[in-house]
């Protein structure tokens, strides 16, 4: 899955724009199930199993990651943007971009040496950095891009032990677990969907529930390990290495009791998410139709959301089979 994954990571796809993940995603399962792609370019894939299942069954996880978008271009050839999903100006500061997949850049901004009082103790807006192309003029500038192109942070897939460095792992983790299911053999019938525009409101599962209608939905995604230097461990969230991570409540749902009891005492490791904040594609997906059950199983990431964000295989391996789990559970009308 190693493979799937750095492929997944290294393709560019903030919300809006995930064509190229799309296509990538297609080419890996178009032998293995029957899909379509609906108008808001979710995917929306049909995996027939040994068995018909009692229960309909979804498994969602997100296309998109966060990103950038240009809104002007300025007289000197800067150019300003908005970010595309939650992205601290921490991780922005002085990082490469890429535009387009292929005009290159790097963020600026005003260098600590000429700020004064307490401008060199808090973090700038966003609305005062920009884009340096290494151009002299709005003219050069546009010669290369538009108002309106998206930019993701440049960085490499690095593999250290079990453990893996990128941009991306919210939600390739996801993507890359699903792929690995669609190929393989499934004991029950289920709908698989890649779904778009997650990081800006959760915007394609809402279309996807609508068209599937299913009885019950699995939410595969990442989510934020606090696990580091100096976090209580009240404020950890969840750590690395103690397997897959199961909500009971965050920002946008709270979750199915039944389903969240059976993903900790399913034999697989699994922990708690200690934290009731944020939210994911189970926010839309349980509010469709009539309303579905839902469980969220995520993958542990530290420094989520930046181009340097990181994740262990052997949680990676955990969701996967606790997905797996669930919905044979599921499907087999034990839950």
């Amino acid at each position: 899955m190693n493979e799937i994954l750095k492929s997944l990571c290294m393709i560019d796809g903030a919300s809006g724009e995930e064509a190229a993940v799309r296509e990538f995603v297609i080419s890996q399962i178009k032998d293995f199930c029957e899909y379509s792609v609906d108008n808001l370019g979710n995917i929306i894939a049909f995996k027939k199993g040994k068995n018909a299942s009692a229960k309909k069954v979804l498994i969602d996880a997100h296309l998109d990651e966060v990103g950038l978008i240009i809104t002007h271009i300025d007289g000197d050839g800067f150019a300003r943007f908005t970010t595309v999903g939650g992205i601290d100006t921490a991780a922005l500061m002085f990082r490469r971009v890429l535009i387009n997949g292929s005009v290159k850049g790097v963020i600026g901004g005003k260098p600590v040496h000429l700020c004064e009082g307490d401008e060199r103790k808090k973090l700038p807006s966003v609305d005062s950095l920009y884009i340096d192309l290494g151009v002299s003029s709005k003219e050069e500038a546009e010669k290369l891009i538009s108002v309106g192109d998206c930019a993701v942070m440049c960085s490499d897939y690095t593999v250290v032990g079990d453990k893996v460095l990128s941009k991306a792992l919210d939600d390739r983790v996801g993507c890359a677990i699903l792929i690995d299911l669609l190929k393989n053999d499934a004991e029950y019938d289920f709908y698989a969907s890649f779904s778009t525009q997650e990081e800006v409101g959760l915007r394609g599962a809402k279309v996807v529930a609508y068209s599937v209608d299913p009885d019950a939905a699995i939410v595969i995604d990442g989510t934020t390990a606090a696990d580091i230097s100096g976090v209580a461990d009240s404020k950890k969230v969840c750590s690395q290495g103690e397997g897959a991570v199961v909500s009971f409540m965050d920002g946008a749902t709270s979750y199915d009791r039944e389903y969240y009891s059976a993903a900790l005492n399913s034999g697989i490791k699994a922990q708690s998410k200690c934290a009731v904040a944020g939210g994911n594609n189970a926010g839309a997906i349980h509010q469709s139709r009539g309303g579905v059950r839902v469980v969220a199983l995520s993958v542990p990431c530290r420094y989520i959301h930046t181009s340097g964000s990181t994740c262990d295989m052997r949680d990676v391996i955990a969701v996967r089979d606790l997905t797996k789990y669930m919905l044979e559970n599921i499907a087999g009308g034990k839950l």
